[in-house]
């Protein structure tokens, strides 16, 4: 045909190679693409965990850090002499002579009612004619090598020598006539001990280190535990200190 164009061969190459290179450049950047990224991208987003979860999670450890543990601790046990120290200190400023089974309203009757919170009846054994309370329990204290005279401990027992005159006859010898427990010991040694004194259940304190001295530095060091009387003037608790009885052995 006349009206026909003829394409001469160079115009058909081009057409041929138009598509295929449009081909390549639309999927190239498809193909180099890198895979490491996309796989690392994938790993991180499974790891990681929203700020509200990371928060409760930090806020569950500190709270199981400053929680304590609910262990019960073991009840502690007291040993004789403290219960005995424990249930001298209760008698304090009452009456004896309200509790049962009865005692004496002296000072025996409080010692021996301090040890029957042990389980010890300090008179079990009896008296012997013409015998005083305090020197039957001073008796089974010797019997049973209880005696000492070191630093005692709570709920041992302390005598006392002529407190007053027992007989009544003006005289020095009256032996032991006074006993109580004691309670507790201070740093300076100066011994706290409870006892039934003219003026009911009391405390009183004894330092053997200064037989002679009242008090020092304000503090009382030394009780009056017998009163002046027939010229004589009134004595300390040092003074007259008689021994201890160690309460683990009686």
């Amino acid at each position: 045909m006349r009206g026909a164009v003829r394409s001469s061969p160079r115009m058909m190459l081009r057409k041929l190679l138009l598509p295929l290179v449009l081909g390549v450049l639309g999927t190239a950047p498809a193909v180099a693409a890198p895979r490491a990224p996309v796989k690392a991208a994938a790993k991180s987003k499974k790891a990681a965990a929203p700020a509200g979860e990371v928060q409760r999670s930090r806020g569950t450890r500190a709270i199981a850090k400053a929680t304590p543990s609910k262990k019960k601790r073991p009840a502690v046990r007291l040993t004789r002499g403290r219960r005995v120290a424990r249930r001298a200190s209760t008698l304090v400023g009452h009456s004896l002579g309200t509790y049962s089974p009865r005692v004496p309203d002296d000072c025996s009757g409080l010692v021996r009612l301090a040890y029957r919170a042990a389980g010890i009846e300090l008179l079990s054994h009896g008296t012997l004619p013409g015998e005083n309370a305090v020197t039957a329990i001073y008796r089974r204290a010797q019997r049973s090598g209880a005696l000492h005279r070191r630093a005692p401990k709570p709920g041992d027992i302390v005598f006392f020598r002529e407190t007053y005159d027992r007989n009544r006859d003006g005289l020095r010898n009256d032996g032991l006539t006074h006993v109580g427990v004691i309670e507790s010991v201070e740093r300076d040694g100066t011994v706290v001990f409870v006892h039934r004194g003219g003026s009911g259940v009391k405390r009183a304190r004894m330092n053997l280190r200064f037989p002679s001295l009242r008090q020092q530095g304000g503090r009382v060091l030394n009780d009056y535990i017998r009163r002046a009387e027939g010229g004589e003037r009134a004595r300390l608790t040092s003074e007259l200190f008689g021994g201890y009885a160690s309460a683990s052995r009686l």
